[in-house]
């Protein structure tokens, strides 16, 4: 007998120390979970397009790292009458897709998923320790030889820098998503960190901290990615786990891309 959805979420959940959370934004957003498991598609965020192409890979299950409707906790009464929002909706009921949010409990994974799929997209999992995924010791470069590895091994246009490109870098602390300013800062006090390579930030923390840094003589430097460009490669790294838990079922990772163009 085929699993229904909502078994298949309960096995990913159960797979996660520590998890069920009493309060988790991980929760079904949409669609009846009832329904048994035709496939799995692994994204970042479930844009329309992500969803259009589930439906042409008959995944019905999307498990989505972000929000579907535009806000943290997917509130959507706001949004009624909205023509961007009732059209996302339609498609989703129409098609019978259910979207699960794998968020919190992908963060309490360890490793964290999103870590080791940026990881290995840079190519140095033998560069940290199983302690310190988050910490690389990388071959002596320069800021500028790090910026471009981020752009050829995650295929990005452009990133923002603080610091001078000719400084010489060893340590490299990946600090993905958003955490906010304080843990970022206090991942840059650690002397073996030479260059935070980050998500996404607020722009009078971190990117102050490293100015005033370096105008006191520190040799401190920040890369700022992107959010979806720190964690996306998770939801690809994430997948063969999701397969040990579903076995038999197709689960496919599906880019969600870029959303930002730069003139």
């Amino acid at each position: 007998m085929p699993l229904t959805i909502q078994q298949a979420i309960d096995r990913l959940i159960g797979g996660v120390p520590g998890a069920p959370r009493a309060r988790s934004v991980d929760v079904v957003k949409a669609g009846d979970p009832r329904q048994p498991l035709r496939g799995v598609v692994s994204t970042f965020l479930a844009s329309y397009e992500v969803i259009e192409k589930a439906v042409a890979l008959d995944a019905n299950l999307i498990v989505t790292h972000e929000p579907i409707f535009y806000n943290h906790l997917d509130e959507s009464e706001w949004l009624r009458g909205d023509s961007v929002y009732e059209a996302k909706r339609r498609l989703i009921d129409d098609q019978r897709v259910v979207l699960w949010r794998f968020h919190d409990y992908l963060h309490m994974l360890r490793p964290d998923a999103t870590v080791m799929g940026l990881v290995e997209a840079l190519g140095w999992t033998t560069r940290t320790s199983p302690e310190k995924p988050y910490f690389c010791r990388i071959p002596p470069t320069t800021l500028r030889g790090l910026v471009r590895r981020l752009k050829r091994r995650l295929d990005l246009d452009t990133v923002r820098i603080v610091g001078d490109g000719s400084m010489n870098v060893r340590g490299v602390l990946l600090s993905v998503g958003a955490p906010g300013g304080r843990a970022q800062i206090d991942a840059c006090r650690d002397d073996k960190v030479d260059v935070l390579v980050c998500g996404e930030i607020n722009e009078w923390e971190i990117s102050e901290y490293i100015r005033d840094a370096r105008r006191l003589g520190q040799r401190k430097a920040l890369i700022v990615i992107g959010h979806a460009e720190s964690e996306e490669k998770g939801m690809e790294w994430i997948v063969p786990w999701i397969q040990e838990r579903l076995p038999g079922t197709p689960v496919t990772f599906v880019p969600v891309g870029p959303c930002f163009r730069y003139l």
